[in-house]
């Protein structure tokens, strides 16, 4: 009897364990559920990444590698960073496993499945739109249209790389819920840019310092 007690717990073990394997594997992209409340200070990519890779261990999926959709502008002898190079391949998945997008080409295309019910946080919440208070919808990004980076004055491009919560200064931002004003309000990835880089700068046009992040492998 205490062998078969045994044998169907281990059973029982072994499928629950399945299930957290199952849970891991499944998500592949989420919005911060919160930034690290510092602005567009985000400690440059390294932080974001760390920030990002936090969060999806928090939640059970630190099995992979997770890089934020952040661009940074050359500067100082550096060369610019594309966020669309920094994601890897795709597909990419929400938390309750709705696909997003298929590959690079179709995330930056009309065809991507983003928007306010699919681009959840790690938690599998629904980010705060327009018409909700408060508004988050402001995703720092950095990038152009096609997820490539800007061009001039990192500080009026990306808040120094991230490195600034400056009252002064910009980045760019995209609206998550495809809602809103700016020169493309209906964007993900580049809808206006901030005005100013401080956590209140962005609270006070629609954000909250808030970024995608996608697993990378």
């Amino acid at each position: 009897m205490r062998n078969k007690e045994f044998i169907l717990g281990a059973l029982v073990l072994s499928v629950a364990g399945l299930h957290l394997l199952l849970a891991q594997n499944s998500m592949t992209f989420f919005i911060t559920s919160k930034g690290p409340g510092d602005g567009a200070n985000l400690g440059g990519l390294a932080g974001a990444d760390k920030h990002c890779q936090n969060l999806a261990m928090a939640a059970g999926a630190g099995n992979r590698t997770w890089r934020a959709y952040l661009s940074t502008t050359a500067a100082d002898g550096q060369p610019a960073v594309n966020a669309r190079d920094r994601i890897g391949r795709g597909p990419w998945s929400n938390e309750k496993g709705v696909r997003v997008a298929d590959s690079v080409a179709d995330l930056h295309s009309d065809k991507n499945k983003l928007g306010k019910q699919t681009s959840l946080t790690e938690k599998g919440e629904v980010v705060n739109g327009r018409g909700d208070t408060p508004n988050r919808h402001d995703i720092l990004t950095g990038s152009q249209l096609d997820g490539t980076a800007m061009t001039g004055d990192p500080i009026k491009t990306t808040c120094g790389n991230w490195t600034s919560s400056s009252a002064e200064g910009s980045t760019h931002v995209g609206h998550h819920d495809r809602q809103g004003g700016g020169t493309n309000p209906t964007s993900w990835n580049f809808a206006h840019p901030s005005n100013g880089c401080g956590q209140e700068n962005l609270r006070a046009t629609g954000g909250d310092g808030l970024f995608y992040c996608f697993a990378a492998n």
